[in-house]
């Protein structure tokens, strides 16, 4: 009798031992199959909350220190929108200036999976758009060049489907006549600063000007005016 129930513990225990060691191949399993679906997401997938939180939360306390040339909050806003909209991932940035403009764009292309060529002729203002783009978390989809558009915007092979330009105004038109052919149809080409009152080429607004009139002339370019910030030309490219 003690015989038979020594061998019910050992058969009880192996029991118990098969049970613990199938529910940690389980656990096992599962935390390796939640492992396997984030790395997919991190790969393919857009940004996380995480990085939206951070985002806005910087932007949010920065608001009040756009004031070097940086474009005002309702024209990120929209440039963001345009982005997500088209689903744009090869983006260039024509005047970085210190980061505004550049961190909007970039956190939309956090989103479909896509990475900023931005340009800056000015040190300083470059030094200062890098430490922005450290603190904001958006480094990784942001190539920041400390660089002549004049001559960069040349040498840069593309394609690219979304263009932002805002630098030296009276090279508007130059910056789209380098730029049009590595422009994808069905892209988009967005210029600051561009409103109806300065087509009449008044001092301040000649480049601005001509740039709208020679955009507005192309067949195979659909151009809005969007005037609720700083004002800009939002041309959509529809053929070659």
């Amino acid at each position: 009798m003690g015989s038979g129930e020594s061998l019910s513990l050992i058969v009880a225990k192996s029991d118990a031992m098969k049970f613990k060691l199938i529910s940690n191949l389980a656990i096992l399993t599962i935390l390796v199959s939640v492992s396997a679906i984030n790395n997919t997401w991190a790969q393919k997938g857009p940004a996380g909350d995480d990085l939206d939180k951070k985002v806005r939360k910087f932007l949010t306390e920065h608001s009040h220190y756009w004031f070097d040339m940086n474009i005002p909050a309702s024209d990120g806003q929209l440039l963001y929108d345009i982005i997500i909209k088209g689903n744009y991932k090869s983006a260039i940035e024509i005047g970085t200036s210190t980061g505004h403009s550049a961190i909007w764009i970039a956190w939309a292309l956090s989103k479909t999976g896509g990475k900023l060529i931005t340009i800056e002729i000015n040190e300083e203002r470059y030094k200062t758009a890098l430490e922005n783009f450290r603190e904001v978390g958006l480094s990784d989809y942001i190539d920041a060049r400390l660089a002549d558009a004049h001559k960069l915007a040349r040498e840069l092979k593309g394609p690219f489907d979304f263009v932002f330009s805002d630098a030296d105004k009276d090279w508007y038109k130059n910056y789209f006549i380098e730029l049009n052919p590595k422009l994808t149809v069905g892209g988009c080409f967005v210029t600051h600063n561009i409103t109806e009152r300065g087509r009449g080429g008044n001092r301040g607004y000649g480049g601005p000007a001509i740039y709208l009139e020679y955009v507005r002339s192309r067949d195979n370019y659909e151009t809005t005016l969007n005037s609720t910030g700083g004002g800009m030309a939002i041309s959509y490219k529809r053929s070659k």
